[in-house]
């Protein structure tokens, strides 16, 4: 981001800007880091470079605390809590999605395609390792 110490905040695209808060948190060497939507409104190419950043985050022992209602970005996360009127309705963790595809179907919660053709693979007798896609 030294490319851009000289610039105005106004000049900066949301993807930059994104980056920028990132940066200045990890400044203050944080234990944790709670990141409310950050590919919101971002181009595809932001949202990814988002993800990456987060994934070098906890490679690197950060705690992330993602919250997202884009649910493609589901895979980002070690441990999934969905919430319900403010209670912890569920929590499991990623490798535990498959099974609880039903729970998040009756909750309202769209399930991203990719998910939806795993399950219908292990329904028959086709296991994919969701690990292996991450």
């Amino acid at each position: 981001m030294e490319n851009y110490i000289d610039k105005e905040a106004y000049e900066l695209s949301l993807g930059q800007k994104q980056r920028i808060t990132i940066a200045g948190v990890l400044s203050v060497k944080p234990k944790y880091i709670v990141m409310d939507e950050p590919t919101a409104m971002l181009d595809p190419e932001g949202k990814e470079e988002i993800k990456n950043i987060v994934n070098e985050l906890k490679n690197l022992g950060y705690t992330i605390i993602y919250i997202t209602n884009i649910i493609d970005e589901i895979f980002i996360s070690d441990r999934i809590i969905v919430l319900e009127n403010g209670k912890i309705a569920k929590e499991f963790r990623r490798e535990e999605l498959l099974e609880n595809i039903d729970f998040l179907k009756e909750k309202g919660i769209q399930i991203p395609k990719t998910v939806e053709i795993m399950q219908r693979l292990k329904e028959k007798g086709i296991e994919i390792n969701l690990e292996e896609l991450m």
